[in-house]
């Protein structure tokens, strides 16, 4: 069995930002989704399961974290070009979530851009050439 990540991340509103996340390019998997969760499938190795705040909390003994406020994670994806960096940066931007939340980085082997979902769990989009990044070296 392949090992998986499932990076749970509570929500307010649980419709919006399953669209959302389907917008930005994930399948919800309907076998472990109900009115509480939406397992949203990335890849076959790594779902976010979106939870609404009440239900969350069942899992937890601190507060729920107020994303837009403070930053506990940065969740980064790997992404196929510059194109697709670009691509899903503006469709998190017209979807609900917030797009450039800080500048572009391009060292050209690398280039990336960070977004924010509707409850501001940051992400960062990022594409890089190996062989370019290991001949910096």
């Amino acid at each position: 069995m392949p090992k998986m990540i499932f990076i749970n991340l509570p929500v307010k509103d649980l419709a919006a930002s399953t669209r959302f996340y389907e917008a930005i390019g994930c399948t919800k998997n309907p076998e472990f989704s109900n009115d509480d969760v939406s397992s949203m499938m990335w890849s076959d190795e790594i779902t976010f399961m979106l939870l609404k705040h009440a239900y969350f909390s069942t899992f937890i003994t601190r507060p729920i974290a107020d994303a837009h406020a403070a930053t506990g994670v940065l969740i980064a994806l790997s992404m196929d070009s510059k194109a697709a960096v670009d691509e899903i940066n503006k469709t998190a931007a017209d979807n609900g979530g917030r797009g450039d939340i800080r500048d572009l980085q391009d060292l050209g082997f690398m280039y990336s851009r960070a977004f924010e979902d509707p409850d501001g769990n940051i992400f960062e989009p990022v594409w890089m050439d190996m062989n370019a990044a290991m001949a910096e070296e």
